[in-house]
């Protein structure tokens, strides 16, 4: 007798809820400057991608981009009406992080302070 076995479900994404430890936060500040970038730019309605990528011998490399929709596996974070996707092997190196925006002698602009 052959068994058939369902197919595993797709996720989609994984939209994090009020109770969930998210994989980053970001500060007040970080929220009212990524809102204003979204007027400015003219895209309303769009979230803020959280991404980290290989930097080569200078070891990972933060970035941050603005996207429509969250992409296939992502978990979905709101932080005050900003909604923030991050890829789940961007969020296991982005465990704990926080996302501030700083102003300072040499500029402005985002910084990760990241614990581990």
């Amino acid at each position: 007798m052959t068994t058939l076995q369902a197919a595993p479900a797709k996720i989609e994404h994984v939209v994090l809820g009020p109770d969930e430890e998210p994989p980053v936060t970001l500060t007040p500040k970080a929220i009212e400057m990524v809102k204003e970038a979204l007027v400015a730019e003219k895209l309303e309605g769009h979230g803020l991608r959280v991404f980290v990528e290989g930097g080569g011998c200078s070891g990972f490399r933060y970035g941050l981009d603005f996207e429509e929709t969250p992409r296939s596996g992502d978990f979905e974070m709101n932080f005050d009406g900003l909604r923030v996707f991050v890829d789940p092997v961007s969020a296991m190196n982005l465990e704990g992080t926080t996302i501030d925006y700083v102003l300072g002698m040499s500029g402005s602009g985002f910084k990760f302070n990241n614990p581990n």
